[in-house]
């Protein structure tokens, strides 16, 4: 029997009772759309992140685009992203029709160099996102003593980061307004894609509300030109579920990682993640590093170990963005070499101990 990376049927095993519930409440509601279990949601997980508000949007990737908008970030502006994240973080910075602005990551905790940001600061710059990578935050108080010499907004892209904390802080609100994604493979994930911005901001909150709704507070009457992007009554009605299995789920990840980090800490030429003492992750990902990181998959597979790459290629190197002479030409040295020998390992709040012994007895076997 191999190990998978992740199995998703083991949540709904573990709450079939309280998703099959939930299931019944909406579907004998009549209400799919905007309604009271979406409320409900919003306040649980706008006090889970110890913040004000909460606004359901349809994905991550909206969320991050809807706080753009909202701020008025648009053409010939600019917004400094990590060079090393997912390319959802710059398209929202392309979808608001800004330029977005790459930082090289600091080598050990892969988040963007805050040492790095100010040289990249122009007069066209409006916000710094910073990325917490793999479920570990980013090291925010020099980002936003940054922002707040050049009156930057900070946005917080928390889609990896349900509930870890920075010097004791959750996530999220930590800056001016974050975004989360629920996609189903998340710590908290829907059975569908989702997310959510989170805020202290009235003004913003009150702006997203409307533009996630085709721009209408009241139907069929427009204010502005805005967007469908709502998360419907049934996923927020199994987030509600989920919400409350978070903490536990993510200190069961914790407990993998511990295992995990002592196992592995004397095979041969692996690099194991580094957490610094301000931080309190919440392991999305587990992530090491290997100089012949795809042959090291190949070999695990075959002994039935199943592993990811995050992420393969880029950004900048994507054919999205290289085609484009201001990315494609950009040497990210750091980014690149960081792409080209990253491995996940297996990752999940139902693994157990034996799981790990065995990923590292074939760890230690392969002899690479």
């Amino acid at each position: 029997m191999g190990i998978p990376f992740l199995d998703l049927k083991d949540q709904y095993v573990e709450l079939k009772e309280e998703l099959d519930n939930a299931y019944d409440r909406v579907m004998k509601s009549g209400w799919f759309i905007m309604g009271r279990e979406l409320e409900a949601f919003e306040r649980e997980f706008a006090d889970y992140c110890e913040a004000r508000y909460c606004i359901g949007v349809g994905n991550g990737l909206d969320a991050l685009h809807l706080i753009l908008r909202a701020y008025g970030i648009s053409a010939g502006e600019e917004v400094i992203v990590p060079a090393n994240t997912y390319i959802a973080t710059w398209l929202a910075i392309s979808y608001a029709g800004a330029k977005p602005v790459p930082v090289e990551p600091d080598e050990r905790t892969y988040n963007i160099n805050p040492l790095l940001i100010e040289a990249a600061v122009t007069k066209k710059t409006k916000a710094i996102i910073p990325v917490h990578l793999y479920g570990q935050p980013a090291d925010m108080d020099p980002i936003l003593k940054i922002a707040d010499k050049y009156k930057l907004k900070v946005i917080e892209d928390a889609a990896q980061a349900h509930g870890a904390k920075y010097r004791g802080k959750r996530v999220g609100s930590i800056g001016d307004a974050a975004g989360f994604s629920f996609y189903p493979a998340k710590n908290l994930g829907a059975f569908g894609d989702g997310g959510a911005v989170v805020t202290d901001d009235k003004e913003l909150a009150g702006k997203i509300r409307v533009m996630r709704n085709y721009g209408s507070k009241v139907k069929y009457y427009n204010e502005v030109k805005g967007f469908n992007s709502r998360l419907d009554e049934l996923q927020a009605a199994f987030l509600r579920v989920k919400l409350s299995m978070l903490d536990g789920w993510n200190t069961r990840r914790s407990k993998i990682a511990r295992q995990y980090l002592s196992e592995l800490k004397d095979v041969s030429k692996l690099i194991l993640p580094f957490v610094p003492a301000w931080a309190e992750p919440v392991w999305h990902l587990f992530v090491i590093r290997h100089p012949k990181r795809d042959m090291l998959r190949k070999r695990l597979k075959k002994k039935g170990i199943d592993t990811l790459i995050h992420y393969p290629v880029p950004p900048h190197l994507s054919e999205a963005y290289s085609a484009d002479s201001r990315f494609g030409k950009m040497k990210l040295p750091v980014t690149e070499s960081i792409a080209s020998d990253v491995l996940s390992l297996p990752m999940s709040p139902y693994m157990d101990n034996e799981a790990v012994h065995l990923i590292k007895q074939a760890l230690s076997g392969i002899g690479l």
